[in-house]
């Protein structure tokens, strides 16, 4: 039996306004709840990740669409990430989740990290799989907005050859939605491309467990980063993933859902017994 994906719509109104909200439910059957963040090259680089949780593993992945990527509209207030992470506890809220493990790579870290500040009791635990959004002195992130897609992949991935992104094969609609992806990154990564320099101290009042899971190859943001990252959590633990670059749900799939699936039976099982 393999899951059964949807998409959904929904509106939700916070105080800033109204954002229209589209989300992908992969599931089998009644299975512990999952919100997965995607990075900047968009839900593409999730959507293959979720349905192998969903099917590998009793689960249900939700995975919201940032506004303004994969074709979406984004609403002129919505500027930065801890407004997109109000949206998604309000998801949470609105979909009468418990028990959620958020699982966030690149700037859905970001997000998920801001989501962890806010504290809600619908999360168990958060996983931040190379999260960008700190200013770590010395290990600056890698600044999309400068490299051309075949100079991110390079930093990208671990076995280049094999994930190499040629944008000269894009179809017209391809580009489109790339050059549509890349403007919202851009809105949402603020003035210090991809970084908050107030989040690394914040950080400090996270109280929800914390696995900070990095890609060992990663070249956009190395691994002193990461360990940075989760130094900057109370409590956090620091895995490195061998064999793998800035997204490993792509490049190592299987190796990445032993490791969230691992956290989140622990973590979702306590929650669960509060």
């Amino acid at each position: 039996m393999t899951s059964t994906a949807h998409t959904h719509t929904l509106t939700l109104t916070l105080d800033s306004g109204d954002v229209d909200l589209t989300y992908g439910v992969d599931e089998r059957g009644d299975g512990r709840p999952f919100l997965l963040l995607h990075g900047g090259g968009g839900p593409a680089t999730v959507a293959g990740f979720a349905g192998l949780l969903a099917d590998q593993r009793a689960a249900r992945v939700i995975t919201p669409v940032h506004p303004g990527f994969g074709g979406t509209t984004r609403p002129d207030w919505l500027t930065g990430v801890p407004a997109l992470a109000r949206i998604y506890v309000r998801l949470l809220d609105e979909l009468g989740l418990s028990g959620v493990t958020v699982v966030g790579n690149s700037i859905g870290g970001w997000i998920a990290a801001e989501m962890a500040l806010l504290g809600s009791d619908r999360i168990s635990g958060v996983v931040l799989v190379n999260a960008v959004g700190v200013d770590v002195p010395g290990h600056p992130v890698a600044d999309p907005f400068t490299l051309t897609p075949a100079e991110l992949s390079v930093l990208s991935f671990h076995d280049v050859e094999k994930f190499r992104i040629d944008p000269s094969t894009f179809s017209d609609e391809q580009r489109a939605a790339a050059a549509a992806n890349r403007a919202a990154l851009q809105v949402y990564s603020g003035p210090y491309a991809m970084a908050d320099p107030t989040l690394r101290e914040r950080l400090a009042k996270v109280t929800h467990p914390v696995l900070v899971a990095w890609g060992e190859s990663d070249q956009v943001c190395d691994t002193a980063y990461g360990q940075a990252y989760a130094a900057a959590i109370p409590g956090a633990r620091f895995e490195l993933l061998p064999g793998t670059g800035h997204m490993p749900q792509i490049e190592t799939p299987e190796q990445l859902l032993t490791t969230v699936w691992d956290f989140a039976d622990v973590h979702s099982a306590h929650r669960s017994g509060d």
